[in-house]
């Protein structure tokens, strides 16, 4: 039996409320760098709970992009307008009822605004990773053609989101990237000052509406459009790879005390939401990989695009967080390490990344549930592991994009490109060494 609108409505208060006491608990807690994973965690273990019953959207921007997406011809059109009014006022009731329980449970509160790079970097990183959010929710819960991979992950990409954004982008604007968040912090503080939850709203709906837009681009057979069109293909690589990039940068300036785990997260969103478009590579070294692989994975014209636009989206994405934060970095070793123990590690994590790309993604061998895990995942293990040594770029997109910002501030430009050819070497390295332990793979082309 179909739920009722009474269930759908009172799983969408219940799925908001957990998530802004969660919030509330872990701030006024004072519960420090795990704050980030934590909320993350409690979206994404009610988007499983409840996703069946309601759609799990907790969130009034995801509502409103739902609801714009379906506008004009989607294929898949299941949210009448009176329904997402009534999901946005038990969101936005959720978020408030929680942030007045966590008032009642710690005797205090905080406030809502914006920290201390000011009002327009505030708006600039809600606009960016809300459309962040509700792009990932459109592209892997909401498509009806979406492969079987989708159906045990989608919370987890969705969840994870706030851990890219969380750390990315919290000392900037407080990572709200949702209204009843917002209003679940704003009212309870009406004491301390109202109304930034009305200029968040704004801010969060416009990535609500980008979001809606960059959906129907990337994924036109949502509306009887043709699939994998270069138009498509050129925008996810510029998206995922100006998204990826960003968090770098964001997490970099910011000094954020997570940031491969961040960074590791985002990737693992990107590949989830991107990879059925693209192919969701946003890194020169990896489209090498998969190009010196052969097996027809990549023609040599796209991958000659993905690599232009994947290095355009990374000066783009430098510039921007330089808009932001006005923080900039240089790319080469770190403290007293050598450019060639930076080469070495730059090789090897590369390598592992482009490896891990190869086995999971490229194959049929290998069931694709986790594949986007995985991939994240030699992110977090590389950018900790190398961080200290190299940076921790592996991806020569990344590394370009924070040289563009360093000589926009007056810094050397130059490493980029030796890390370009560091990270190239470790992805034709990962093809190699695919050959020989993939042999089936070549053995089937050969038939």
């Amino acid at each position: 039996m179909a739920p009722t609108m009474s269930t759908r409505l009172l799983s969408e208060f219940l799925g908001t409320y957990v998530l802004v006491f969660t919030i509330g608990c872990n701030v006024l807690g004072e519960t420090g760098a795990f704050a980030v994973t934590s909320i993350a965690s409690a979206l994404m273990i009610m988007i499983y709970a409840l996703g069946d019953v309601s759609g799990a959207h907790f969130n009034p921007a995801v509502t409103a992009s739902i609801l714009v997406a379906e506008m004009g011809g989607c294929k898949k059109s299941s949210l009448p307008v009176v329904d997402a009014l009534l999901y946005m006022l038990a969101q936005i009731v959720g978020g408030i009822t929680a942030g007045l329980t966590t008032f009642f449970l710690f005797g205090k509160t905080f406030n809502l605004q914006p920290g201390e790079y000011g009002a327009t970097a505030a708006a600039l990183v809600e606009v960016a990773y809300t459309m962040m959010l509700c792009l990932v929710v459109l592209c892997v819960a909401h498509r009806d053609d979406k492969g079987k991979s989708f159906e045990q992950c989608y919370g987890l990409a969705i969840g994870f989101v706030i851990i890219a954004g969380g750390y990315a982008g919290g000392k900037v604007s407080g990572g709200a990237f949702n209204p009843a968040v917002a209003f679940g912090i704003d009212v309870p503080s009406a004491g301390m000052g109202f109304g930034w939850s009305l200029a968040y709203l704004g801010f969060e709906l416009i990535g609500a509406v980008l979001a809606a837009g960059l959906y129907r681009v990337i994924y036109p057979e949502m509306y009887g459009g043709a699939k994998g069109r270069a138009i498509s293909k050129v925008v996810a690589e510029f998206v995922g790879t100006f998204l990826l990039t960003l968090t770098v940068g964001l997490n970099v300036t910011t000094g954020s005390p997570a940031a491969a785990w961040s960074i590791g997260a985002c990737l693992m969103c990107m590949v989830y939401t991107l990879g059925e478009a693209s192919g969701c590579h946003i890194n020169p070294a990896v489209t090498v990989g998969i190009l010196a692989s052969g097996r027809n994975k990549v023609s040599l014209g796209d991958a000659i695009m993905y690599t232009i636009v994947q290095l355009v989206a990374g000066a783009a994405a430098g510039m921007s967080w330089l808009a932001i934060t006005g923080g900039h970095f240089a790319v080469g070793p770190v403290g007293k390490h050598t450019l060639s123990a930076a080469a070495i590690a730059e090789v090897m994590f590369t390598f592992v990344l482009v490896f891990v790309v190869l086995n999971e993604a490229t194959t049929a061998a290998v069931p694709r549930t986790f594949f986007g895990l995985a991939i994240g995942g030699a992110v977090v293990a590389g950018g900790f592991a190398a961080g200290s040594v190299s940076g921790g770029a592996l991806n020569p997109a990344v590394a370009f994009g924070i040289d563009v910002a360093d000589v926009a501030k007056g810094g050397h430009f130059g490493n980029s490109m030796l890390y370009f050819l560091f990270e190239v070497i470790g992805g034709v390295v990962a093809a190699g060494l695919f050959r020989v332990v993939r042999p089936a793979e070549y053995a089937k082309d050969a038939k």
